[in-house]
């Protein structure tokens, strides 16, 4: 019944249903040309094939939210089996530095990582270096610069020559210390220097323990000096002189990889160019907290 009622049907509308023929037809080809496209993609591949990802951390640490987001990306791929943090900073704020740090530390429970150092990689830059199982830098990157900073400036007079007169309210003899309003007391000297120092020794327990070295061996070396890549090498900051080819062959030999690799690199930068500039800038201090940012730079 079923058959007569369609051999009447492409009878009695014979235009009709050659159109459903052509559309049926094109229908099961584009479906196959998505499987097709989809085996030979890069996603099918990174599912067949090992992986290497690549963080890249550039510029002046502010934000670590794409950063770290990337990092747990990778960290659950199966298929990624290493992964090469390829860094160019002079460093940035203290908190987003120890969240990228945090996230490194972490995927090095699961996954071979080694640090590519550029350029530079100093302060914060080679803060998040330091949970790396190696660190593999150019003989003339400049590196180390283990410190912290705080920029406090002194604008009373300026702001008086310009008839500005600060007349701030606020509660606890701490809440304006650092103020650009007037130059420091003693205490909030002493304050704001306890607190780098704190900062300070976290920098230099966090080396110890990613690079497995004695915290007064790291406290030693962290003066706020740079290195270059060959100086790191020889008070054991860094592992190895040489480029990113050189932290992709050591990555594949200590993941044991074999096979043909890929690449995953990222995170992709979503921030729009104002943003960018403004950040790198100012790290733009918050009108409603204190008025100084903390930084290793």
């Amino acid at each position: 019944m079923e058959i007569t009622t369609r051999s009447k049907f492409s009878q009695r509308h014979p235009l009709l249903f050659g159109f459903m023929l052509i559309f049926a037809a094109v229908g099961i080809f584009m479906v196959a040309m998505a499987v097709f496209s989809y085996v030979l993609s890069d996603k099918f591949r990174h599912r067949a094939m090992d992986t290497i990802g690549v963080v890249n951390v550039t510029g002046i640490i502010s934000d670590s939210r794409e950063i770290v987001d990337w990092i747990n990306e990778l960290e659950k791929k199966d298929t990624v089996k290493a992964v090469i943090v390829r860094i160019n900073s002079p460093g940035g704020v203290v908190g987003p530095s120890q969240e990228i740090y945090s996230a490194l530390k972490q995927l090095g429970e699961t996954k071979t990582v080694v640090a590519s150092m550029g350029a530079m990689a100093t302060s914060g830059g080679y803060y998040v270096a330091s949970p790396a199982h190696k660190i593999v830098s150019n003989p003339g990157t400049l590196t180390a610069n283990i410190g912290v900073k705080a920029n406090l400036t002194n604008m009373q007079e300026l702001l008086r020559k310009i008839g500005i007169e600060d007349q701030a309210l606020y509660t606890g003899k701490y809440k304006d210390a650092g103020t650009v309003t007037r130059p420091m007391t003693e205490y909030e000297r002493d304050y704001l220097q306890n607190l780098i120092e704190d900062m300070h020794d976290q920098f230099v327990q966090a080396v110890a323990l990613g690079r497995n070295m004695d915290p007064d061996e790291v406290s030693a070396l962290a003066d706020g000096r740079a290195m270059t890549g060959r100086q790191a090498l020889d008070v054991g900051l860094v592992d190895l002189l040489g480029g990113m080819n050189d932290a992709v062959r050591l990555a594949s030999e200590l993941a044991g990889l074999k096979k043909e690799i890929v690449f995953l690199e990222g995170p992709v930068q979503r921030v729009s160019l104002l943003r960018k500039i403004v950040g790198e800038l100012s790290i733009a201090q918050s009108l409603s907290g204190p008025k100084w940012v903390f930084s290793y730079e």
